[in-house]
């Protein structure tokens, strides 16, 4: 078996207190799962509902899941009972589809806003202005059933690290705006997800309160 512990210390002895490591779990088995578990770790993270839905059902009932991937719409009621997050928020009609559907369930589900700063024209998110149009909009404050908790990007995939830097500074300048703005006083508008393996250090050093960590933790995925 791949050594989980001992990778996941050699993350988590690089994080600074304020920074919590998502594990993102995707792919993985079980067993891995629970071996990170056994250290400590309880926040994972999937992008697959079924996927997300069968490891629920067969593990601790005290992880928190998070949904990172790409969510359409026609997705959120499979995944709402399950999720304690939603990292990748990109559109006002899927923030109103999970608090229908969290509604239908009993629930308050916390999310993230998901902004598009990188290159790639692939990568989902809003705009900066997108996102300001959203929380001018404030349809979002009549929603009972979901809290905005802060923003989640990706950088541009690429070995630039000041491309990469720059992005993930702009993304945390935008925070302070509109934490500001909107979320002045909202102690739950807190999160700033972005860094993964590969430039998770540079989102420590631009203000980054959680990275999504799996590669570097479980190996290669298990397809």
């Amino acid at each position: 078996m791949y050594d989980v512990k001992g990778h996941l210390h050699q993350i988590l002895d690089t994080l600074p207190q304020g920074t919590r490591l998502v594990a993102i779990s995707k792919y993985h088995p079980n067993e891995y799962i629970m071996a990170a578990y056994e250290e400590g770790q309880r926040v994972f993270g999937e992008s697959h509902e079924q996927e997300l839905r069968q490891k629920h059902n067969s593990l601790p009932s005290d992880i928190e899941w998070h949904f990172i991937g790409h969510l359409q719409t026609n997705k959120v009621k499979y995944i709402v009972p399950y999720v304690s997050m939603i990292e990748a928020v990109d559109s006002l009609k899927l923030l109103k589809e999970i608090n229908r559907q969290a509604e239908r369930c009993g629930r308050v589900v916390k999310v993230l806003l998901e902004l598009h700063i990188a290159e790639e024209a692939t990568k989902y998110g809003l705009t900066l202005d997108a996102c300001r149009e959203l929380l001018a909009d404030g349809e979002w404050k009549e929603m009972q059933h979901v809290q905005i908790c802060g923003l989640m990007m990706m950088a541009s995939l690429t070995d630039n690290r000041d491309q990469i830097r720059r992005e993930m500074q702009t993304a945390a300048d935008f925070f302070v705006e509109i934490k500001e703005k909107y979320f002045n006083d909202d102690d739950a508008f807190c999160e700033r997800s972005w860094g993964m393996s590969d430039d998770y250090l540079i989102a420590i050093d631009t203000h980054s309160t959680m990275v999504r960590i799996g590669t570097s933790i479980f190996g290669p995925r298990v397809y």
